[in-house]
């Protein structure tokens, strides 16, 4: 048994981590990847292949005070149509460089608040997508849905287009904590969301809901978890609130003194998940859970989950290709990431060129390790013989990039010749785990608590 003075010990309450959504993370991007190699990549996507697309929407009616995305406020639409053709001449600029016969194995649309486009609007959108490269045979729609900013008309729209998922912020529902950080979304409003897309025949929900809020207890979080529970999701993310006030200035409007302690994070973490358990959801990961007929359910099982920017997914496209405004975009050659302000992208595009401002062209070495943390961060094991037959990497190679785990963390961590492997108790300290086989300078701002 794993005790707090080990886990404090080892950095769990204090340390500030990488989530390991990508690896190199998203602070040692570099200028001086740019538009032309964005354009290089695309070309090399293989004629008839397989891509992933993720499209930006960074608009919202009320800005929360907890979130740390890019997005803007707008109470017009005159400035989300206008983004909506900078995202069409994006498209079309991406049609004409991506080879023939690419279908898409994931579509998300995010944001901000997807929602808030008009239906004629999200209908021009997918039309321009799937002309560009139509949904294969075995592929997901999905799209981030707020409660507070969907209606009927909405929702006709996006199943007329073949949404095939939906995922819907929760984050809490106690009304103390919600208005601390200000958003207000009732279960009511949250459940009729929920039985609109049910009774449209949209068969998969995802829900979010945050841990570490301010004012939250241990009971809060209980009932919170129940009422979602009530909503039968089958997959749902358990994230950790991040406080970085300097990076994301709204959350200034939160008080400090109302956040739990680390050690309180924890124990909020340990009820919710105790209760996910109990209801009968795999665990996948690190914080995520599904319903064991969910795909991600199945790809844990399988040996085939994934972690990308959204988090866990079972997507296993080599790219993924992100529009619109500070998306990023993954190639078996690097990332990319295109202008963080609307102005500049859309002035890039009015040129008849990508935004790309900055990414990260990999090294042999950045693929061995970015694949040994995501097998950690994933499967909680690290195999020797996957590693010598995807990278080459002989036994000494293995022991001597696994040596600084055993050498921290002890028996905590299983590792041996032929594999790392992170039991059950110690898994709370994965992310410190998978920061151990980081190769890069962790001093950048950016990272979140390890709990």
């Amino acid at each position: 048994m794993v005790t707090r003075t080990q886990l404090s010990a080892l950095g769990l309450f204090d340390a500030k981590v990488p989530r390991y959504t990508s690896y190199p993370t998203a602070p040692h991007f570099s200028p001086e990847v740019g538009p032309e190699h964005f354009s290089q990549w695309i070309a090399e996507v293989p004629p008839g292949g397989e891509i992933s697309l993720y499209v930006h929407v960074p608009f919202c009616r009320r800005l929360c005070w907890f979130c740390a995305c890019r997005t803007q406020g707008t109470q017009s639409d005159a400035p989300v149509r206008a983004y909506l053709r900078t995202l069409l001449a994006e498209l079309r600029l991406l049609k004409a460089h991506l080879p023939a016969g690419v279908h898409l194995s994931r579509l998300h649309w995010g944001g901000g608040t997807p929602t808030l486009l008009a239906p004629d609007m999200m209908e021009e959108l997918a039309q321009a997508i799937f002309e560009v490269a139509p949904l294969g045979p075995a592929g997901e729609f999905s799209v981030e849905i707020d409660p507070n900013e969907i209606d009927a008309a909405r929702l006709d729209a996006l199943v007329a287009m073949g949404l095939t998922r939906a995922s819907i912020g929760v984050q809490d529902f106690d009304p103390a904590v919600q208005e601390t950080i200000g958003r207000l979304q009732s279960f009511e409003v949250t459940r009729a969301a929920c039985d609109m897309l049910r009774a449209r025949g949209v068969a998969s929900l995802n829900a979010d809901i945050l841990y570490g809020l301010p004012h939250q207890t241990t009971a809060r979080i209980t009932d919170s978890v129940q009422k979602l529970l009530s909503l039968g999701p089958d997959r749902v993310a358990l994230y950790g609130y991040a406080h970085v006030p300097w990076m994301a200035r709204r959350q200034a409007l939160i008080p400090e003194a109302a956040l739990p302690s680390p050690e309180a994070r924890l124990d909020l973490f340990e009820t919710a998940r105790r209760l996910f358990l109990w209801d009968g959801y795999d665990e996948i990961g690190i914080d995520h859970f599904a319903a064991r007929h969910d795909g991600l359910a199945e790809a844990r099982r399988m040996g085939r989950l994934r972690r990308n920017f959204q988090g866990y997914t079972d997507d296993t496209s080599e790219v993924l290709i992100g529009v619109g405004a500070s998306s990023i975009s993954r190639f078996p050659q690097g990332y990319s990431q295109n202008a963080p302000s609307t102005g500049k992208h859309t002035g890039a595009l009015r040129q008849a060129r990508f935004s790309t401002v900055r990414g990260h062209v990999f090294s042999d070495e950045d693929r061995l390790r970015g694949r040994m943390i995501e097998a950690l961060m994933c499967d909680f094991r690290i195999d020797a013989e996957e590693m010598a037959a995807r990278f080459g990497l002989d036994a000494a190679g293995f022991a001597r990039r696994v040596a600084p785990l055993r050498q921290r963390f002890g028996a905590l961590v299983q590792v041996s010749e032929t594999e790392v492997f992170v039991p059950v108790e110690s898994r709370p300290l994965t992310r410190i785990m998978a920061r151990t086989l980081d190769a890069y300078d962790l001093s950048r701002a950016g990272h979140s608590s390890a709990v």
